[in-house]
């Protein structure tokens, strides 16, 4: 009986946290960073889901780009926040960095081996590579299984919600290799002069044309019988925006606009932009380009792109199905369930959409689990913040037709009287900060 109590016990001042991607990950940092032991299930390298292929710990499966790095940006002010918050996502993308212009964008592989080796290093953290197929009964215990949570899970995620499960489709952009590209065709440069990080690849009305074409008429993979294809705005497959109509890429990942093709001295009539994929340069994803398409036709209609005749692709664009849950009513503004405190939902499979979005929401439920563990009060960041606008959006129970989101200066509250366009971001990172700042020292020093 005191082998069994004291057992309980160590179960009770730990924390679970079930799959090692991005919000995993940084959950795990955060909980013991505050003296929480967790133990971490990742069902990787045992099984692998559709879109991953590396045993590493929090592994980028779609773009190596964490996007805006500018706190006038909405995204940007989010990393500032999990920055001043201790991180370890930031602290792996600081260290792994890839030029992307203003772009925060990593060498995926040194991203994921940095989160690897880092909570294999923490003495609080265990790490048990074994797939989980059910909740546990007790205990706190952090969800983070992500857009790609196993049908298991997923069914025992949706009998506690009270709801079948939600999806969508996100699709994944190809990789070639830097050296198969025909650089007399391709110019190296960012938008208005802003540095040299991208490769371009300019596009005449006729080789666009013939493009559009081959692309529009290409062999798509087929959707399972059971599968309804609702795409993240955000993230469409370029097939599926070319079929919106003939220019819609030229406005869109194709857009021309703050280039000029040194060869012409004009800005050409479409550019497919290439962004470095790794830290040697040997490596380029295609910006945009997330695809559904046949293997094959992949091939076939890229190579179609100036400078992409030979090209060689290390890996081809594919779809995939995202889980989440409708959160609004079912979360509290802690990201536990109402009906089931004990269970905490972080990352995508929580509503929010993106890297950065994802880990965020593994950091506040890092936070918060640790915080049950040791009997003190849950925590929400203001809603002025980007964390606390993540959080509002995904708990506010008047949203009528729920869908995961970006983060986004619409969801802050709105600013104090009227204020030119220019000055908006400013002013929506100087108060978020601020009340950041505030709310740290207020959960620091009041327990």
């Amino acid at each position: 009986m005191a082998t069994e109590n004291r057992k309980q016990k160590t179960e009770n001042q730990q924390v679970t946290i079930i799959g090692g991607g991005l919000a995993g990950v940084e959950a795990a940092w955060q909980a013991a960073r505050r003296g929480v032991e967790v133990r971490l299930y990742e069902m990787k390298p045992r099984r692998f889901s559709p879109a991953h292929q590396s045993p590493l710990l929090g592994e980028l499966v779609c773009s190596n780009s964490l996007r805006a790095d500018n706190v006038e940006n909405a995204v940007g002010l989010l990393k500032e926040e999990m920055r001043r918050l201790n991180s370890l996502l930031l602290a792996a993308a600081a260290a792994t960095r890839v030029p992307a212009g203003k772009a925060l964008a990593v060498d995926r592989e040194a991203f994921a081996a940095y989160l690897t080796a880092a909570l294999e290093k923490e003495p609080l953290v265990e790490i048990v590579r074994e797939e989980v197929t059910a909740l546990p009964g007790q205990g706190t215990t952090v969800l983070a299984t992500g857009p790609l949570t196993s049908d298991a899970l997923a069914g025992a995620l949706a009998r506690i919600t009270g709801q079948e499960h939600l999806h969508f489709y996100d699709a994944i952009a190809p990789i070639v290799q830097a050296d198969s590209l025909d650089r007399s065709k391709v110019f190296r440069a960012s938008r208005y002069g802003a540095g040299d990080d991208y490769l371009n690849c300019p596009f005449t009305a006729e080789e666009y044309a013939a493009f559009y074409q081959a692309l529009t008429a290409a062999e798509q993979v087929p959707l399972k019988s059971f599968e309804e294809p609702r795409y993240f705005e955000g993230c469409l497959p370029l097939e599926v925006m070319a079929a919106r109509g003939y220019l819609t890429l030229v406005y869109g990942p194709l857009k021309p606009v703050g280039l000029t093709d040194p060869k012409t001295g004009r800005q050409p009539f479409a550019v497919a932009q290439l962004r470095q994929e790794n830290r040697e340069g040997t490596l380029y994803n295609l910006v945009g380009f997330q695809t559904k398409l046949k293997y094959g036709e992949q091939e076939r209609v890229f190579r179609l792109i100036p400078g992409l005749e030979q090209a060689e692709f290390v890996r081809l664009g594919s779809i995939h199905r995202n889980t989440f849950i409708r959160s609004p009513g079912l979360l509290s503004p802690h990201l536990n369930f109402f009906k089931s405190p004990q269970l905490f939902l972080a990352g995508q499979v929580s509503g929010v959409e993106g890297y950065v979005e994802s880990g965020a929401m593994g950091l506040l439920a890092g936070i918060n689990a640790a915080r049950q563990v040791q009997e003190r009060p849950l925590v929400t960041p203001p809603r002025a913040t980007a964390l606390g606008a993540l959080v509002h959006h995904l708990t506010n129970t008047d949203t009528k037709d729920f869908q995961p989101m970006n983060v986004n200066f619409g969801l802050f509250p709105p600013l104090p009287g009227r204020m030119p366009k220019k000055l908006r971001g400013p002013a929506y990172a100087a108060r978020a900060l601020e009340e950041l700042a505030a709310w740290q020292r207020e959960i620091e020093e009041g327990g």
